[in-house]
């Protein structure tokens, strides 16, 4: 296979592995941070924890996946993102220790302060990865301070307080109100009674919230939001050298996408028209379906992103020629071409076996098989 294709299948590849986080790991995280406020008593909160208890710790391994994929097909970018994201990262890092401890520990005890305290940790683990994740979205649409020097040592000019900038912020904000309606359809699927009830509402106003900061951050990416262009370069087919190019930055480029391929418009419109699915499905009754519609709203908001960046995986504020592109930013061929045929062989086999377990973990956690099985459950 050559290696413009080999490059572009990683490109599709990480982006899969991404949305599968999003997907599975996300309603993990949307439903910790519901927990403290869609369960009012123990066993409420406890039917949300036991919704995902099953699960979690097989969907968390899809951001293990994408972080090893990343650093295996991307090396560049993988050095230059754990440079200038390197406190965010390792902030992202503690707030998901608070997800096995508060699982396992949480029941440890009867006290309910004890159990108080460690529902708001399991927020903490949820509300933390969701924010900061959108917020490195944000900030990669806006480009990030690092540089290449001519022997590709990667330098960055920025700092943490310094990513928390208004669009990050929303972007954040975007991230956190998708997973959330996410977590809440899923707690829906799997519950019953009131705290079905509660799950409902959450995902109305949820996924209301989420169409609305979208639109907002798309209206500033069209209009205030500097993006990048590709001025020129040399063949897709040479070795990877991100100096070796010329890019100039505007307002408004992050679109030039839509027009050259108008196919992509379908990115936007799915994550708008999920969200609205998922709003107008938010009755109790309506269970799967709102589910999968969360799912498309997930996937079009993270397809969008990718979309409208697309050559530009990481794009340089300090120093066009220094961004990382598709294009100049993989590993070898060879390296490129072992990683596919592993996926080829390994894929399937993860596909199958977590259809298996979200099969064998299927049906309600209720109120009754919470009680009958006491000291089994979280």
């Amino acid at each position: 296979m050559d290696y413009p294709t080999l490059k572009l299948i990683w490109w599709v590849l990480i982006g899969v592995l991404l949305i599968g986080f999003a997907l599975t790991d996300g309603f993990d995280m949307g439903a910790a941070i519901l927990l403290p406020f869609i369960g009012k008593t123990d066993g409420e909160r406890r039917i949300v924890v036991n919704t995902v208890g099953a699960t979690w710790e097989g969907n968390q391994v899809w951001l293990v996946t994408a972080g090893g994929a990343m650093f295996a097909a991307w090396p560049l970018v993988y050095a230059a993102s754990f440079s200038g994201f390197y406190f965010a990262m390792l902030l992202v890092l503690f707030a998901l220790f608070f997800r096995p401890v508060g699982f396992d520990y949480r029941g440890k005890r009867d006290d309910p302060r004890w159990r108080t305290a460690w529902d708001w940790a399991l927020f903490a683990g949820g509300f933390v990865p969701a924010l900061v994740f959108g917020i490195a979205f944000g900030n990669l649409l806006q480009g990030v301070p690092f540089a290449f020097d001519t022997d590709m040592r990667v330098t960055y000019h920025g700092g943490f307080f310094a990513l928390l900038n208004p669009f990050a912020l929303l972007c954040g904000l975007v991230s956190v109100a998708m997973l959330v309606a996410h977590g809440a359809a899923f707690v829906k699927m799997k519950s019953d009674g009131i705290v079905q009830q509660r799950a409902a509402i959450a995902l109305r106003f949820a996924a209301i919230a989420t169409i609305v900061l979208f639109v907002m951050a798309g209206v500033l990416i069209a209009t205030l939001i500097g993006g990048y262009q590709i001025v020129s370069a040399p063949p897709p087919d040479v070795a990877a050298n991100p100096l070796l190019k010329q890019v100039m930055g505007a307002p408004g480029l992050w679109l030039n996408n839509y027009a050259t391929y108008p196919w992509m418009i379908a990115a936007p419109v799915l994550g708008i028209v999920g969200g609205a699915m998922a709003a107008l499905l938010s009755k109790p009754r309506f269970e799967t379906s709102s589910f999968l519609a969360t799912g498309l709203m997930v996937a079009g908001v993270i397809l969008t992103a990718g979309l409208s960046m697309f050559p530009f995986i990481m794009p340089s504020s300090l120093d066009g020629r220094s961004s990382l592109t598709v294009w100049d930013s993989t590993s070898s061929q060879m390296t490129l071409g072992i990683m596919l045929g592993a996926v080829i062989v390994f894929l399937p086999i993860v596909l199958i076996y977590t259809s298996w377990v979200y099969r064998v973990m299927r049906g309600k956690v209720t109120a009754a098989a919470i009680e009958e099985n006491h000291h089994s459950m979280y």
